[in-house]
Parts: structure tokens; C-alpha cells; sequence
């Protein structure tokens, strides 16, 4: 089994005082690399929430990058090229997304691209608005 993890999952890994650490961590940790994947995009993302967080949460860059080299270690990187990356916008503006929600989309295009069955996400709602195809494979950890 192929799974795709969401940058929504992947920052509570690393953040020990999230909500959702204890179930994101577990859900990571049960995966190999082969079994396992993630958008290249949420390493970027991964990086500025952690380096963002407010006060005594907020870690530096040097710190942010052992994280994302877990990250790499742990799922392959799935990456779109221009024209995917195109195609991906495109079908999500015909289907009346805006805003942040765009790199939700291209999250599900690196899913499907990897072939995964499971996409991991605490953000359930917004993979609902990409069809049935995205919506059916969506689970939290």
C-alpha cells in the first residue's frame, strides 16, 4: 500500500506540542520510504510553519532542516513538472478553487501521480471539493 502525506500531518511529526502529534508521528513512523510519499512542495512548507510558530515553538532553520531531512529520508518526494503543474491549476480553477487551497490540489496531483491509496491529512474538508477520486482515499492518521 502507497500512502501520500499532507503537509497537515507532516508538521504535528515534528512539533511535539500539536494537537495531533501523537497519531501524526505514529502514522509516519508505520511507513517505509517504498510505502510512503509526500509532495516535494511540502518540504517548503514543512520549513515555514516550523520556523513560524509562535514563541518558545518557533525553531531555526538549522533545526527546521534535520526535520526535513527525516522527511527525506522517510518518504520518497513526489514533485509535478510545468505542464502538471499547469494541468493541476487549471482543473482546480474549474472546479472553483481559490486561494491556499490550490497547493491542496497539487498535493492530490503528487498523490495520484505517486499512485497512492491512502492521502493522510487532518484538513478532510478541503480534499471533499477535488472529487470523488481524491475525496474516497482521504483518511486522518
Amino acid at each position: 500500500m502507497k500512502a501520500f502525506f499532507d503537509t497537515s500531518v507532516l508538521v504535528p511529526v515534528f512539533y511535539g506540542d500539536h494537537q495531533h502529534h501523537a497519531a501524526s508521528l505514529e502514522c509516519f513512523l508505520r511507513f517505509t520510504r517504498k510505502q510512503a510519499c509526500c509532495g516535494a512542495h511540502s518540504l517548503a512548507e514543512v520549513y515555514a510553519s516550523l520556523t513560524r510558530m509562535p514563541g518558545k515553538h518557533r525553531i531555526s532553520g538549522d533545526q527546521a532542516m534535520l526535520f526535513l531531512s527525516d522527511m527525506r529520508e522517510r518518504l520518497t518526494m513526489v514533485s509535478l513538472d510545468h505542464q502538471e503543474y499547469f494541468q493541476a491549476i487549471a482543473g482546480a480553477a474549474a472546479a472553483g478553487v481559490v486561494g491556499g487551497t490550490i497547493y491542496d490540489a497539487l498535493l492530490v496531483h503528487c498523490a495520484s501521480k505517486a499512485k497512492a491509496e491512502i492521502i493522510y491529512t487532518w484538513n478532510v474538508k478541503h480534499y471533499g471539493q477535488f472529487g470523488w477520486e481524491a475525496a474516497k482515499r482521504v483518511r486522518t492518521p
